[in-house]
């Protein structure tokens, strides 16, 4: 009778203890955190992207962690710094899906960062949303590839339609030798007739020139130019706006959503009066009328990041507030982080407002962006104003 109860006794208290462990492991499944991965060229040339791209994950990864995270769960932000290298980005981005194991890929500052590791995450299949500009990140689509800046050739066509307006039609280009700025002319020059703009000068500067009057020059004495376009970022941008005003070339100079930045106004200084280029709405956020829908979404953004790190806001921190927001959206719709449902998730997104833009993606198109998407810019007194 002791022997039958003692072995009852010993069955209930095993039941108790597995039903424990269950109930344990399945509190631990449910607090594992959601893995955002991100390689970023946080030092090097591309720093002015980088840099606001992972102080911005950083800060909102903390924010929605004290707001309680996403479905119960913390995330955890896995960073490195690719410095613009396509090689190490290449080697961070295997270790974020073979070693840390994460969920999914929010950066690639560059074009060529980026594309280095398309192949990569495209084998791996897992979400990679990336913060670069070329068209060719999303066109041909990508099935595991998405993007959160507008493209260069909308650049291009915003800058057209511009142009247009002004009864501008015969242009010059000067652009850099990097992967950007290569994609970006390439890009004007197949969409330029589209918009009954004949491009009559084409310059070219290298990576560490540091003086482009020899080319600006060969445009200013090109007959028939009536404005010059400067597809490209980086230190570039703003040599070629000193020399330009420093030789006296007197018509219209445009730049690209590259160089979108209070910090571009700084390094060009008063030649940067006058200057327009494409861009997103945010850097014009406080001067945005109450009733326009994006006001609340860039105005909110630009308070936080500056309150946080006493810097002004750029664009390029709004691409990683926006990537970091899609996946965030994607994995609540998902229900989890099962890697095929988050990027059927994103490939499904409609109406998110962030600070590029309406985004609405589709099956055909990785972006979601379109052309209202941009403002058009000038600098004036020192900071960036919209044209009217």
């Amino acid at each position: 009778m002791k022997t039958t109860q003692a072995k009852t006794s010993i069955k209930r208290s095993l039941a108790v203890l597995a039903a424990s462990c269950a109930l344990f492991t399945g509190q631990a499944v449910a607090q594992e955190p959601i893995k955002v991965g991100a390689f970023l060229s946080v030092t090097g040339g591309a720093a002015f992207l980088g840099d606001p791209e992972n102080k911005t994950l950083e800060l909102y990864v903390e924010k929605v962690n004290a707001a309680g995270g996403v479905l119960g769960r913390k995330l955890q932000l896995v960073s490195y710094d690719s410095a613009g290298d396509a090689e190490k980005a290449r080697t961070f981005v295997k270790r974020l899906i073979e070693q840390d194991k994460v969920d999914l890929i929010v950066g690639g500052s560059t074009t060529g960062e980026t594309m280095a590791v398309v192949p990569l995450v495209e084998a791996a299949q897992i979400p990679f949303i990336s913060l670069a500009g070329a068209v060719v990140i999303i066109e041909p689509v990508k099935k595991w590839v998405f993007k959160t800046p507008h493209t260069d050739r909308m650049a291009c066509e915003k800058v057209f339609v511009d142009m247009q307006a002004r009864k501008l039609s015969k242009i010059a280009l000067i652009s850099g030798a990097g992967g950007f700025d290569k994609s970006m002319r390439a890009e004007c020059l197949k969409v330029a007739a589209k918009h009954k703009i004949e491009v009559i000068a084409d310059e070219t500067y290298g990576a560490g020139d540091t003086d482009m009057t020899a080319q600006l020059t060969k445009i200013k004495n090109t007959a028939g130019v009536q404005a010059v376009l400067n597809p490209g970022f980086g230190q570039g941008p703003a040599i070629v706006t000193k020399n330009y005003r420093q030789i006296g070339i007197a018509f219209p100079l445009y730049q690209s959503h590259g160089v979108a930045s209070k910090e571009f106004i700084n390094l060009s200084g008063a030649a940067a009066e006058g200057v327009r280029l494409p861009a997103a709405a945010l850097l014009i956020a406080e001067s945005l009328p109450a009733s326009d829908p994006q006001r609340s979404v860039v105005v909110n953004y630009k308070k936080d990041y500056e309150a946080r790190f006493k810097s002004d806001v750029s664009t390029f921190g709004g691409h990683a507030y926006d990537g970091l927001m899609l996946a965030i959206e994607a994995v609540k719709k998902a229900g989890g982080t099962d890697k095929a449902k988050v990027r059927d998730a994103l490939e499904g997104v409609r109406g998110y407002m962030g600070t590029a833009g309406v985004v609405n993606m589709s099956a055909t198109d990785h972006m979601g962006l379109d052309l209202t998407a941009f403002r058009m810019l000038e600098g004036k007194g020192g900071n960036w104003t919209e044209v009217k």
